[in-house]
């Protein structure tokens, strides 16, 4: 007999006693799950995305979340449905599969189920019925910012991360290649937050290592998360541009954090030029995380992208190097476990949100 761990007990319980409906609903643990029973069950409620936009077509797409392994298709009228990556049949991944008449179809026995997941042919017994267990444990999914966003648990609505200029006519979009990182997404977004290492870690991108002194800056609470404002003289150009920073000119960087693993950053270049860079941390395990930045600006439209690539993906490398050898590994929830300056605030303004998720003070992602 098969058997299912849920996350509502310590016991196992029989695949034959839940049907998909309910195992959704009782949150079922991932298969050599990473994550604590109590974060996994904070984290699956929230979006993340998965993929490109233009990776996703009629052939099915594997990913990972939160340890749960995700298929996700696109039908004839470009819509989107993204279901755990199994068939209840046998087991075998339907991301193996192929798509035909907005139908996914099982690579191993031919088994169809329609995007609402319901099975509606055994190519075996054509004529016979079809047990009310052969049903996709489907996932919630949209499309933003070039993204293919997942949620494993839908407990009400959830808006996703905000970045209304992708949107905007005014601004040029620049979705770099996703970055891979052996590390927790919450050391990840920790890392874009601060803003006291730029004059170590990027001493080759953008960082003066004459200039590491923070200014004071404020830190407000959001419905979403929390905004710091920075304004320092430390230039947002890379070196090679080092000559377009104005002397004198104060660099105003406005971090939008949206919990638990996205931050919005927006640099206010001379004069109404803005960039905009949305960092989006998804984690894959409880220590291993996929990076998606998508990019919007309303200046040097016609300039050549690879440039902007370029200095994001050094910009990216500088900080892996340090965020994948923290340790310790997990993202420290308790206060006292780790020192703090002034310059921290957005740190402990994150840390702080992270607990109020009701992560556990010993953080496994």
């Amino acid at each position: 007999m098969c058997l299912i761990f849920t996350m509502t007990t310590s016991a196992f319980v029989p695949a034959s006693e839940l049907t998909t409906s309910e195992s959704r609903q009782a949150g079922i643990l991932p298969r050599g799950c990473t994550f604590s029973e109590s974060d996994w069950r904070a984290l699956a409620p929230f979006w993340y995305p998965v993929a490109f936009s233009h990776e996703i077509t009629d052939q099915p797409y594997a990913a990972t979340l939160l340890d749960e392994r995700v298929v996700v298709y696109r039908l004839s009228d470009g819509t989107l449905s993204a279901a755990r990556d199994i068939c209840y049949h046998r087991g075998v991944p339907l991301s193996l599969g192929h798509v035909e008449s907005d139908e996914i179809i099982c690579k191993y026995h031919g088994l169809r189920y329609d995007r609402n997941g319901k099975c509606t042919c055994i190519p075996a017994h054509p004529n016979g019925a079809i047990s009310p267990r052969l049903r996709l444990d489907m996932f919630g999914v949209q499309e933003r910012y070039g993204l293919v966003w997942v949620r494993l648990v839908d407990d009400g609505p959830l808006p996703l991360p905000e970045m209304t200029e992708w949107e905007d006519p005014d601004y040029l979009n620049v979705l770099p290649d996703s970055v891979a990182i052996n590390a927790a997404a919450g050391r990840q977004v920790e890392g874009f937050l601060d803003v006291s290492h730029f004059a170590f870690v990027h001493t080759a991108s953008f960082g003066e290592p004459d200039n590491p002194v923070v200014p004071d800056y404020p830190v407000v609470k959001t419905e979403t998360g929390f905004v710091a404002d920075y304004i320092s003289t430390v230039s947002n150009y890379s070196h090679e541009f080092k000559h377009l920073n104005p002397p004198g000119f104060l660099w105003r960087r406005r971090f939008e954090v949206f919990f638990p693993f996205t931050a919005k950053l927006t640099v206010f270049f001379p004069g109404d030029a803005r960039l905009h860079i949305l960092n989006v941390a998804s984690p894959v395990s409880a220590r291993k995380t996929r990076l998606f930045v998508p990019i919007c600006r309303n200046f040097d439209k016609d300039a050549p992208l690879q440039a902007t690539l370029d200095f994001n993906y050094q910009v990216f490398a500088e900080d892996i190097a340090i965020v994948e050898r923290q340790f310790p590994e997990d993202l420290p929830i308790d206060l006292q476990a780790e020192a703090h300056f002034p310059a921290d605030r957005s740190s402990i303004a994150y840390r702080r949100g992270l607990a109020g998720l009701g992560l556990g003070r010993s953080y496994t992602a």
